[in-house]
């Protein structure tokens, strides 16, 4: 115990220590809200890292998926990395920097306002992540509760108190920066911890080989007819697997939180290097966390179960932990408590910064007929709303874990899902498309938010949504991707583009000529 107590201490002294550090680059507006556009390739991919892998995906996902598809989940941490960072960073990195400086937005729903200038547009999407990222941030302190029970037998209402004072303190003080920071320090302690503990998981279990061995003799309820299916290449259930897969890695491409990080890079060497430095945190983590969930039927015996004989998935891996020596106990802790706090830090200063930029500043120039709020007020309005959002989430926390509600996976799947629909497919095609219309950016944005609506129902009511495989909240958030990927380009072919000559000078920003190395790009000789 008194292992555990200092490895916590010294983490929360360097959380806040970071924030006061840095509290000199949160001074204005663009400082607080992108570390000033400034920010190097290190910084920028840890943050892209650690704001994707959280409680959620070691503590949820990871024992969720690991129980259904045994050793095959690891194909979801490597869909994670090819997709959603190596990908991302290539296809979105570059094109969202360039666009989001030239139109000197701040936030997703400011990029929507000014991209197909409409103001309503930016409020709508404003209203969207505001509400879809509360069920996420409430997913966190499920998972981070859940493991500080197990290590020090707490209560889940000061786990929940103690995580969001804590982020709270170094994102207020230190704003994008701090956060930044913190995030490169808590992806050493989670690429370090989790090979820490696999290896000691792997150990408890007689090594690889035993533990593969051993996980072969376990039957599939889903296929019978395949022996050793959760040591199989795509295990017991590969339809659904590729569904899981295509949300957690292609769903990043829509998320506010994820795609804020493009915004804020320095130059082409940070984007470069980053995306090398993403991609392979993104395998070591994810890839681990997933491949360390597919042992978790070996620890059938000892998790918990539902009064119908279902297991409860977030109990999974902590039942995996709680054997492990005290000090491996202690960095797993300080590996979820790093996950999720800079996940959380990521998520309020995205909703807090969007509400202000996007809804609340512009309200106050409509009712004073121009005169917008200064620098100071903007700063103080988003640290006041950073701080609301904290407390209503913690509050949402604690309601959601007395409720029915009981699986991170599926408030995650339900988040990701509507954020993802409504905001992947007009963004990416926003970056490249020119002919894409407002009208179909209202059309993503209803499809998507109905879908994960109308699963949310189902869910609730006990009612098959559309057909048993789109039943799953990570399913559903599927089909709302798609959706909007077939919507954006078939309405705005039959309807009208907003200022072609304006859009013209807009993407003229990607045709700007720049000088760079020989060891870049061949010189052509004529």
């Amino acid at each position: 115990m008194l292992v555990k107590c200092i490895l916590l201490v010294l983490f929360f002294a360097v959380m806040i220590g970071v924030g006061i550090y840095c509290r000199r680059t949160a001074s204005n507006v663009m400082g607080f809200v992108l570390g000033g556009r400034n920010v190097g390739s290190w910084l920028t991919a840890f943050a892209f890292g650690t704001s994707y892998f959280s409680a959620v995906i070691f503590v949820g996902y990871a024992g969720q998926f690991g129980w259904k598809y045994g050793l095959a989940a690891t194909w979801i941490g490597i869909g994670n990395a090819l997709i959603g960072s190596l990908l991302a960073w290539r296809i979105l990195g570059r094109r969202t920097r360039l666009m989001t400086h030239h139109l000197q937005s701040a936030t997703m729903p400011d990029f929507f306002g000014k991209r197909f200038f409409s103001g309503p547009l930016k409020v709508a999407a404003s209203v969207i992540v505001f509400i879809f990222l509360i069920p996420y941030t409430a997913s966190l302190y499920n998972g981070l509760s859940r493991l500080f029970s197990m290590a020090f037998n707490v209560d889940y209402l000061y786990c929940v108190l103690g995580m969001a004072v804590l982020t709270g303190v170094y994102v207020l003080v230190g704003g994008y920066m701090a956060t930044a920071v913190n995030d490169f320090i808590q992806g050493i302690i989670m690429l370090v911890g989790i090979c820490a503990v696999i290896a000691s998981v792997l150990n408890g279990n007689g090594g690889f080989s035993a533990a593969v061995a051993s996980l072969s003799q376990i039957p599939s309820e889903s296929a019978p007819e395949l022996n050793g299916a959760f040591v199989s290449f795509l295990g017991p259930q590969p339809i659904y697997l590729l569904g899981v897969v295509l949300l957690t890695s292609l769903g990043t491409w829509g998320l506010p939180q994820m795609v804020g990080k493009f915004y804020a890079i320095r130059n082409e060497d940070a984007i470069r290097k980053g995306t090398i430095i993403s991609t392979f945190f993104a395998i070591i983590v994810a890839g681990g966390c997933y491949f360390l969930g597919g042992f978790g039927r070996l620890y059938g015996g000892c998790i918990e179960y539902t009064a119908s004989g279902s297991p409860v998935y977030d109990s999974i891996v902590p039942s995996m932990l709680a054997s492990l020596p005290d000090l491996m106990i202690g960095v797993v802790i300080i590996l979820v408590l790093s996950a999720s706090m800079s996940t959380l830090s990521s998520l309020v200063l995205t909703s807090g910064s969007t509400l202000t930029l996007d809804i609340i500043d512009p309200a106050v120039a409509k009712v004073r007929k121009g005169g917008r709020l200064d620098e100071k007020s903007q700063l103080l309005c988003i640290r006041l709303l950073v701080l609301f959002f904290i407390i209503v989430s913690s509050i949402l926390a604690v309601i959601q874990a007395k409720s029915s509600v009981t699986f991170i996976a599926q408030l995650m799947g339900i988040s990701w899902g509507a954020l993802a629909g409504a905001f992947l497919a007009p963004f990416l095609y926003g970056l490249y498309w020119k002919r894409t219309t407002p009208a179909s950016v209202w059309a993503s944005f209803i499809a998507g938010v109905a879908v994960m609506c109308g699963c949310m129902y189902c869910t609730f009511t006990g009612k098959t949504f559309i057909s048993p495989y789109f039943t799953s909240p990570i399913n559903a958030g599927v089909l709302a991707m798609v959706l909007g990927l077939v919507i954006v380009p078939v309405v705005s072919l039959f309807t009208k583009v907003s200022r072609k000559e304006e859009v013209e000078r807009m993407f003229s920003c990607y045709d700007t000529t720049v000088t760079v190395r020989a060891t870049t790009s061949l010189v052509e000789k004529g």
